[in-house]
């Protein structure tokens, strides 16, 4: 048996697409022990990977903060005697983790971001418009060039695929012949966010549609300032912020029938329970390679633009002030889209 460390600190939608990889190595290779380093809050998305994956957390803002922490944590690790080391992530502190354990003899291996070609996909000039390796594929890379060689092969974190709602039924209420749709209306960054008073249309169509019952999620006092402003307006539409937790979420997620969310980690979220997702892209464009896991691009939503992709997270203030990347599409355009998967 080897055991196999793989690091990867954030963000909550780049370490959910570390799932479809890290089970198709479990799976592939069941004598091996699998260990996630991660931050404590990711720990449920590894809940129901199989019994040869475990986690760690690592508490980068408190005991294990700054190089004096860094030290303390590869000393925990080290107690471990891992074979293999991946890092996921190629920041300052998985470069440290991984520079300790290679002087000390054990093999590691790097994920390779593709700066130069994200540059040149998001460049004004010149602009490089391709396709470039998904995420996924270049975490498999990192476990390739430490001599796993497998088939990405995954569907859902839950095996059956089909997860019964007694945990959470006293949020959700029963199904029953309704369609449920989940809509994710925030991302990190403007460039990813479809204007909300567009998306308020769009909620308020699905609102009034009796075949239909809307979930809206978000986290933070703004977004659920926002939520709660709609909830005002259209009654039926059920807020779940602040009311499950991640592991429960997943679970929800796995009934939806559609979810609609930005370019953004509910989408991975989404894409782990294998629910069609309808995702919108405006400053960000799926060649980068974020796409959700198994989803198709024909339910990518976006315009065609020069400028698109003008960044690979959406952080860049539109140079054109106007964000027609995002204005340009029509809430019809989505409401069709979203109907033609529920009916």
């Amino acid at each position: 048996m080897s055991k196999i460390l793989i690091i990867r600190f954030s963000a909550l939608g780049d370490v959910a697409m570390t799932i479809p990889v890290i089970y198709s190595l479990a799976v592939n290779f069941p004598m091996h022990e699998i260990t996630v380093l991660s931050r404590q809050s990711f720990e449920p998305l590894f809940h129901e990977l199989p019994e040869n994956v475990h986690f760690i957390s690592a508490d980068l803002n408190g005991k294990h903060q700054g190089i004096k922490g860094l030290n303390i944590l590869y000393k925990e690790l080290k107690a471990e005697k891992y074979n293999y080391v991946a890092d996921f992530h190629s920041v300052l502190r998985s470069h440290y983790l991984r520079s300790r354990f290679m002087l000390s003899g054990v093999k590691t291996a790097s994920i390779d971001k593709g700066r130069k070609e994200k540059k040149e996909l998001t460049q004004k000039k010149n602009k490089k418009f391709v396709q470039l390796k998904s995420g996924f594929t270049r975490y498999y890379e990192v476990l390739e060039k430490l001599g796993f060689r497998f088939e990405l092969h995954f569907e859902s974190v839950f095996d059956n695929n089909q997860v019964d709602l007694p945990q959470i039924i006293a949020e959700t209420g029963e199904k029953n012949d309704v369609k449920w749709l989940g809509i994710a209306p925030f991302a990190k960054h403007q460039g990813k966010i479809y204007p909300l008073e567009l998306q308020e249309k769009v909620i308020a169509h699905f609102a009034k549609d009796k075949r239909v019952k809307v979930f809206v999620f978000g986290g933070g006092e703004s977004e659920k300032n926002i939520i709660n402003s709609w909830i005002e307006k259209y009654s039926s539409i059920t807020s779940m912020v602040g009311k499950l937790t991640m592991s429960q979420e997943l679970l929800l997620m796995n009934h939806l029938d559609v979810m609609f969310s930005m370019d953004s980690a509910n989408m991975h979220l989404a894409s782990l329970v294998n629910t069609p997702v309808v995702s919108l892209w405006g400053a960000t464009h799926p060649y980068a390679g974020f796409m959700g896991w198994n989803q198709s691009i024909q339910n990518a939503i976006q315009v065609d633009l020069f400028c698109r992709p003008c960044s690979i997270y959406g952080q860049i203030p539109c140079y054109r002030k106007d964000y027609a990347c995002l204005y340009q599409i029509s809430p019809e355009q989505i409401i069709n889209h979203i109907e033609s998967i529920l009916f």
